[in-house]
């Protein structure tokens, strides 16, 4: 009967944006997971509160993706719901040499707005498959650029609704971490600080990152990006392969060829059989090494 209630209170607040049992490997850049109970993608920031609100309520769980680019999602789903922030929360500003980008907004694409705008120092995040929200989470990185260089500040909402506005150094950030890798709180937009430079050259630039990334990484398979963080000294990729796990393979799931430190679905991998691999790649690296390879991937669901 709780239940019910609940769902009839949640159809009614998502207007229409409501999907039960919806697959979960259809908004990961893995192509892999189970069906999470209720998806919703919210249109406004009025809507993510009474979702939240609903979900404290009842004690559901809420989880809060972008673009599923870093995510192992379980074979057996999410329970409870599922906020996926997308174009409805996109939305790039400019304001001089600054924009103000929405937590939706593909880090692809504010990139190439950057560019457009003659402004320099997102280059790296060009070739990026994530979302301005998930970039701010994990401080995403490549190429020796990382958010937390052109970040000035970022909008967040808290578990009771509130908004807030924390500074770069409030945020905390660390290699692959922010502060909202502690806290529950919901990126909606952050200010990057950017700075004039000649469009010709910021988009050269971006062009030969995107070359070598093509180059070196298995950008043909479905992956989450880079499965495991840098370890202080070394390189994740070189470590596997050496341990000789180049192209280690368990049902579709395999350590690629090309970036070892890349774990891809060869076509119809479980998460399950995903995370078997990674559990084997972590113990063989240590046993020959001491190196404790740590997840950059996030893993989600039952």
């Amino acid at each position: 009967m709780k239940q019910q209630e609940f769902e009839e209170k949640l159809e009614k607040v998502s207007d229409g944006t409501l999907k039960k049992q919806e697959p979960m490997r259809n908004h990961t850049t893995f192509r892999i997971g189970g069906a999470a109970d209720y998806f919703i993608s919210p249109k406004n920031v009025k809507q993510i509160k009474e979702i939240q609100t609903l979900c404290q309520i009842y004690q559901i769980p809420c989880e809060v993706i972008g673009n599923g680019s870093n995510l192992l999602v379980s074979d057996q789903g999410i329970e409870g719901v599922v906020l996926q922030l997308g174009t409805a929360f996109s939305q790039i500003r400019q304001e001089g040499t600054n924009l103000i980008v929405q937590a939706g907004a593909a880090l692809s694409g504010v990139a190439q707005k950057a560019a457009q705008s003659g402004l320099t120092g997102l280059e790296f995040a060009s070739g990026i498959p994530g979302t301005l929200g998930g970039a701010v989470v994990m401080n995403a990185g490549a190429y020796g650029g990382e958010m937390s260089q052109v970040i000035r500040q970022v909008t967040l909402l808290t578990k009771d609704g509130e908004q807030i506005i924390l500074s770069n150094e409030e945020m905390q950030f660390g290699y692959r971490k922010s502060i909202l890798t502690k806290k529950p709180y919901l990126v909606l937009e952050a200010e990057l600080c950017l700075k004039e430079g000649d469009p010709v050259l910021i988009k050269a630039n971006m062009a030969e990152l995107n070359a070598r990334r093509r180059e070196k990484q298995p950008l043909e398979y479905p992956s989450a990006g880079s499965t495991f963080q840098r370890p202080v000294g070394y390189f994740a990729g070189k470590l596997i392969m050496e341990a000789g796990l180049a192209g280690f393979r368990i049902g579709d799931a395999q350590v690629s060829e090309k970036h070892c430190g890349f774990v891809i679905n060869r076509g119809n991998a479980a998460a399950d059989e995903v995370k078997t691999l990674i559990d084997i790649v972590q113990r063989t690296v240590y046993q020959k090494t001491g190196v404790k390879l740590e997840l950059e991937i996030r893993c989600l669901g039952r």
